[in-house]
């Protein structure tokens, strides 16, 4: 696992060729709530840990911080990176790249954002489907229009197909 700095998660971004999700035209789009009972949050960061990522390279750069500070448990984050070796404080690495056999460390970061009340981006090496999840508790899935948000369907939307909105 490697920590970045915004630069270096822009530059990873232009590497590939690519904008962050939400600003590519012509991209599907579906949102799902987070759960209502705080402990399924660990099971929908797990999923996009080990499901989204298809074991690839994946990107968490967490954008929104302090916006509820009361839900912030900053020393468990702080814990949890320091276990990398990692002294740097969020807003100068706010970039989390996960290599290809750490999904279950992907999935405690994630858990931990979510858990904060922060917001910030999932972005995947395979780039069949990313996603954005919100302060304000919802995860947007973006994907291509021939992509991959059937799965997510199934998982999250109870199979429903009524969801997908496409940007742009």
């Amino acid at each position: 696992m490697r920590f970045y700095t915004k630069e270096e998660c822009e530059q990873w971004l232009r590497d590939r060729g690519r904008p962050k999700p939400d600003a590519v035209p012509q991209v599907q789009m579906e949102r799902f709530s987070y759960p209502k009972e705080p402990h399924r949050i660990f099971y929908m960061a797990h999923w996009i840990a080990t499901s989204l990522t298809y074991r690839q390279r994946a990107l968490l750069w967490i954008t929104e911080w302090g916006i509820w500070p009361s839900s912030e448990n900053w020393h468990l984050y702080y814990t949890l990176r320091h276990g990398y070796n990692d002294q740097r404080l969020l807003h100068e690495a706010p970039g989390h790249l996960f290599l290809e056999h750490e999904s279950e460390d992907l999935a405690s970061f994630a858990q931990v954002a979510m858990l904060n009340g922060w917001g910030g981006y999932i972005l995947t090496h395979a780039d069949y489907a990313n996603a954005f999840f919100s302060h304000d508790e919802y995860i947007d899935f973006f994907a291509k229009p021939d992509g991959n948000l059937a799965e997510i369907h199934e998982e999250f939307g109870e199979g429903r197909t009524d969801r997908v909105r496409i940007r742009g």
